[in-house]
């Protein structure tokens, strides 16, 4: 995740299971070659059973997850009803398609993926910068580091994993990208999103120590 510059890194993993998903990110936060943050959460709780990974310019995606997160809250209390994850997809791809059109000194850049549960099951999705949507029934990455992560998915993910297996597999994907892309980095966070909702299942944060 970059906070100013045009190229963005970071590295985001979404994977479907048969009793869910899972949810990975880094925590390192980039502007150009420096290490701007080191704790960085890059992924966002948007409801009770909604969550999204975070990519792109820091500005940009924490004002969009705040807009998301309001317009559902209205639209909850509108309908009566609970959003569902196509919807929330669908309204953020929408904010995304319109922010990169916007001339700005500071290109806005943002990719998410947004999984969750609701009433028809768990649904993954990839919203891309330019604010294509499309619907993951397997895996997705996202970021610089996403060329590493996917060599370790391709590899090991099958179809009808648990939400455990599902979490080993993220971290392994993770680890691959945080050994040779430096621009994801100093720990790892993962969430799982099953029948009881989202749950933070592990957090590490991992400090950079140079011998000389």
């Amino acid at each position: 995740m970059n906070t100013g510059e045009i190229k963005t890194g970071t590295t985001t993993i979404g994977l479907v299971c048969k009793d869910g998903l899972v949810l990975t990110a880094d925590k390192r936060a980039t502007s150009g070659y420096l290490i701007s943050y080191k704790k960085f959460d890059k992924i966002m709780s948007i409801t009770e059973n909604i969550a999204v990974t975070v990519a792109g310019t820091v500005s940009d995606v924490q004002l969009l997850t705040k807009y998301l997160m309001a317009e559902l809250k209205l639209k909850n209390i509108r309908t009566g009803r609970e959003t569902t994850v196509k919807e929330a997809a669908n309204l953020l791809a929408n904010f995304v398609y319109n922010n990169i059109r916007k001339f700005s000194i500071i290109p806005g850049i943002s990719h998410f993926i947004i999984g969750g549960k609701d009433s028809s099951g768990f649904h993954l999705y990839d919203l891309s910068p330019d604010g294509s949507i499309v619907e993951v029934d397997d895996y997705i990455s996202s970021g610089s580091g996403s060329v590493m992560a996917f060599g370790v998915l391709e590899t090991l993910y099958k179809k009808g994993l648990s939400v455990e297996e599902g979490v080993k597999l993220a971290a392994k994907g993770i680890n691959a990208a945080v050994q040779r892309d430096i621009a994801s980095g100093n720990g790892i966070d993962i969430i799982t999103i099953t029948r009881e909702g989202i749950k933070k299942v592990f957090s590490k944060e991992i400090e950079l120590k140079i011998e000389l």
